[in-house]
């Protein structure tokens, strides 16, 4: 279904060119940006502000290091090699488990040590990164997440998108990954997007391919009541990232462990703008609302007022109810 320009504006919905110029051009200083576009400084800057990350295992820097890898690998059962300069998910491999001399993905697909050698080599060439640079592979510790999760998602740590303004959480986001995303929590290639409720970290609405949905396609498991553990915890976290870093218009993607709960993935200096189609609902009403917000608030002061003024109720929960009652009627 299409819509109009003006239809788009009464919901507060916002563009590419008002995020790049009213909030990122005006609140993100360019000199920040290093801290968030390479994974490996934003890993060490979270340690040293006692923000939760995923454990580093190594990291390569150049070709002949390829040569230690087996080294480095050795030991760990399962484990993540990323790009530090990557975006959108490209050249994340996880190996989820080792088998003798194999290493296996989470789809099952088996790698040799030369195949893992080639992917890190063509990361290190720049195959991946922001403008094609050279690069730095990450190797981080497998996430356990939360098993409760497991029947929302597909072959995939799912993740969680907070959008933070001024250090306020504004709104939220789980991706959920699909067969049709290869595992990979990322709404352009087909993960589902939930949107979430930033009061209590309840599911609101869900969407794959810019349709709504009430289930996950692969699982089949109903959205409704989907729920996230540690909700404040992990709201708190966020909103610390803007001490962190210094920028005002932030995107901080977070993960569920089942040993150590919400951990910092990555940040982005320019988040997307399909979270607000996960919420249905736009952004501007939101932010406004904080930029009326004098300095100086602490982050649970900021969570608190978060939680207060931007509780939503779940479409979700009403199209269950509505469907209820036509099978009763």
């Amino acid at each position: 279904m299409w819509t109009t320009p003006a239809k788009l504006r009464l919901k507060g919905i916002i563009g590419m060119n008002r995020r790049n110029i009213r909030y990122i051009g005006r609140y993100n200083s360019r000199r920040l940006y290093p801290l968030v576009d390479d994974k490996l400084k934003t890993k060490l800057l979270a340690q040293e502000h006692g923000i939760t990350t995923p454990a580093l295992i190594g990291t390569v820097s150049t070709q002949h290091g390829i040569k230690q890898l087996n080294r480095v690998l050795g030991g760990h059962h399962g484990f993540v090699i990323k790009p530090a300069k990557g975006s959108g998910g490209k050249g994340i491999l996880v190996i989820e488990r080792v088998e003798g001399e194999h290493f296996i993905k989470p789809s099952g697909v088996r790698l040799t040590l030369s195949d893992v050698e080639r992917h890190v080599s063509n990361l290190l060439s720049g195959l991946y990164s922001l403008g094609g640079s050279p690069d730095v592979a990450l190797i981080e510790a497998l996430i356990n997440f939360d098993e409760g999760l497991s029947a929302y998602t597909y072959e995939g740590v799912p993740d969680i998108r907070v959008i933070v303004f001024r250090g306020y959480p504004v709104m939220a986001m789980m991706r959920l990954s699909t067969a049709a995303s290869d595992g990979k929590a990322n709404l352009h290639q087909g993960a589902v997007g939930v949107g979430l409720d930033i009061a209590t970290g309840t599911a609101i609405r869900g969407v794959q391919f810019d349709r709504t949905r009430q289930d996950h396609p692969d699982t089949g498991h109903e959205l409704a009541s989907l729920r996230i553990p540690d909700w404040r915890t992990l709201l708190l976290l966020a909103a610390g990232c803007y001490e962190m870093t210094g920028l005002g218009y932030l995107g901080t993607d977070m993960v569920l462990d089942r040993h150590f709960g919400p951990m910092l993935l990555e940040l982005n200096a320019r988040p997307g703008l399909a979270i607000q189609m996960a919420n249905g609902e736009g952004l501007r009403l939101r932010l406004d609302l904080v930029e009326q917000q004098a300095e100086g608030s602490t982050p649970e002061q900021r969570v608190a007022f978060a939680q207060k003024h931007f509780a939503r109720h779940s479409e979700l929960e009403e199209g269950s109810t509505q469907d209820a009652a036509v099978a009763t009627g």
